[in-house]
């Protein structure tokens, strides 16, 4: 079987550098430091940067976790600085979980925070260094133990390095890439940056074995497709009214909206068993929290056999359900267990906690906050 894990990764050949030992750079890595790191350096290089501080380069590695850990709740390795960091970032600065990167480095720009600044410099100890070991020769093992400036000075007597080192100034000191690494890296930005994409799936999926969808979460949240679920719901609200399970206000199409029970940031699909309708406020108020499961899952059950019976009671509403499940079903299990003819009250209660919980448990383990509506007039 052909898994993630067993795919090798070609990156293009070149006459004039060591690819080989560039293939190398994310062996035995503990930490998820070395890929935020490298990541960055090729982010600036696109952009036509050579000379770049240890400082940009740390709130780059900043704002590409940021998504990952604010608003996916994903574990980056054990007491890991940069994830921690992130969350202190979070906590202090009132940026939103699905902020945009550019805000996000405008305020690492202008952020003079003691702990940030001394987290920055924690992450600056050993990576800049321990990332080009593949193409140091002459040293190694307790040789890496010695002054940061003494250090700086050994690599830059290797011949093959990717980038060396000038202005040794803690946070501020500066690399320089290589001219020949910058043109390599331009022209083979695609392949360098799945190659970098792939290292960093597989090392997420290992430090997150519980978490779906590790590959839909790289990156900023996108706008979800649910339109046919919105043309679903309308089609019962033109037949009987619908009422919201958090707040039990009267639905109308212009507040309709469509909300994932457990957060998409958590499953990473947009599964019919975990939507339901909802207000636009509310469904912004929840945002990537968890409703309080005995509040409301009692609710969900009741509004999700409403929908079911309706679906089998009007060939209109039936019609758009076969709609909805082309896109939003895709478990032959749940499509028997929740949506055949014939299912009771009981068993079909019984069958959407089974599926549900485990799911709703998982998130909560990973830090998914627990929320309950407030109505605020």
């Amino acid at each position: 079987m052909i898994t993630v894990e067993n795919i090798i990764m070609q990156l293009p050949y070149s006459e004039d550098l060591s690819v080989e030992r560039l293939s190398r750079l994310f062996d035995k890595m503990s930490e998820s430091y070395k890929l935020f790191w490298f990541q960055a350096i090729i982010n600036k290089v696109i952009s036509g940067k050579d000379a770049l501080t240890f400082n940009e380069l740390i709130n780059e590695m900043i704002a590409d976790s940021w998504y990952m850990v604010s608003e996916y709740k994903l574990n980056l390795g054990p007491s890991d600085t940069l994830e921690a960091l992130v969350r202190y970032i979070y906590e202090i600065s009132g940026l939103k979980t699905s902020e945009k990167k550019s805000d996000i480095l405008n305020y690492l720009k202008q952020c003079k925070d003691k702990k940030v600044s001394e987290m920055k410099r924690t992450l600056t100890y050993h990576v800049p260094y321990r990332l080009q070991a593949p193409f140091v020769e002459t040293f190694s093992g307790s040789e890496w133990n010695i002054s940061k400036q003494s250090l700086s000075s050994r690599m830059n007597q290797e011949k093959r390095l990717i980038y060396y080192f000038s202005d040794i100034c803690g946070i501020d000191t500066s690399i320089f890439v290589r001219p020949e690494w910058c043109d390599y890296i331009i022209k083979n930005q695609e392949i360098l940056k799945g190659w970098i994409q792939y290292n960093l799936i597989i090392y997420l999926q290992r430090r997150n074995p519980n978490v779906p969808g590790i590959s839909s979460k790289l990156e900023v949240p996108q706008n979800r497709k649910l339109n046919r679920v919105i043309k679903y719901w309308k089609k019962i609200m033109e037949i009987v009214p619908v009422t919201d399970i958090y707040g039990n206000g009267v639905l109308t199409e212009e507040t309709l909206s469509i909300d994932h029970f457990i957060p998409w940031s958590y499953v990473a699909h947009d599964e019919f068993w975990n939507l339901h309708p909802t207000t636009k406020n509310i469904n912004s108020s929840k945002s990537n929290n968890l409703p309080d499961w005995e509040t409301y899952f009692p609710a969900l059950f009741e509004k999700e056999y409403f929908s079911y019976q309706m679906m089998w009671e009007n060939d209109v509403v039936h019609k758009a359900f076969i709609k909805c499940s082309k896109e939003h079903i895709n478990s032959d299990d749940v499509m028997m267990k929740l949506y055949r003819e014939g299912i009771s009250e009981t068993e079909f209660r019984a069958n959407l906690e089974n599926i549900m919980l485990p799911v709703y448990n998982a998130a909560r383990n990973v830090g998914f906050k627990n929320w309950f509506y407030s109505h605020v007039k």
